[in-house]
């Protein structure tokens, strides 16, 4: 195409053009904000208590570790956030409802369950007073396993692979 016929852009048609795209960014970010402010304190208080465990921590992968080093280090059961969160994601992916229904435990009748995959017979073993009797109770579940681990490796923090 010949030069003379080329479209020529203006220095106005760009300015034009980030303008508009700088107004839409920001009506897209506002829209959560009005939409928040519209909701009432005393919804935000009730979800926060919701979402909370009874030890007041966060109830959620954050807040059930940091409470099970908490009674960890009253209990003197050596480990790290780390590790923990490192054996967690490698056994269950975070899920305290996970169960292996295929390996050899599962196959001798006692399958693994909860976050750091312990069987009962472990569990019940390494049970730590003050937490649920509930193996898939990921608070109960974590402290056993890594009461478990303390006995069995010296710490959970030397546990990188199926133990």
């Amino acid at each position: 195409m010949p030069a003379a016929a080329q479209h020529r852009r203006t220095r106005t048609s760009r300015l034009v053009r980030t303008l508009a795209v700088v107004g839409t960014g920001a009506a897209v970010l506002a829209l959560p904000l009005v939409g928040a402010t519209s909701a009432s304190a005393a919804t935000t208080t009730k979800a926060t208590k919701a979402s909370t465990t009874l030890a007041g921590y966060p109830n959620n992968l954050d807040g059930w570790i940091r409470e099970s080093l908490a009674i960890m280090a009253k209990k003197g059961i050596p480990g790290s956030y780390n590790s923990i969160y490192r054996n967690i994601i490698r056994e269950s992916s975070g899920n305290p409802w996970a169960i292996n229904n295929w390996d050899s435990n599962a196959a001798a009748g006692i399958p693994s369950k909860g976050l750091l995959q312990v069987i009962a017979p472990t569990f019940n073993a390494y049970h730590v007073a003050g937490t649920a009797f509930n193996i898939y109770d990921p608070v109960a579940n974590i402290t056993a396993a890594c009461n478990y681990a303390a006995a069995r490796y010296g710490s959970i923090d030397n546990v990188y692979s199926a133990y």
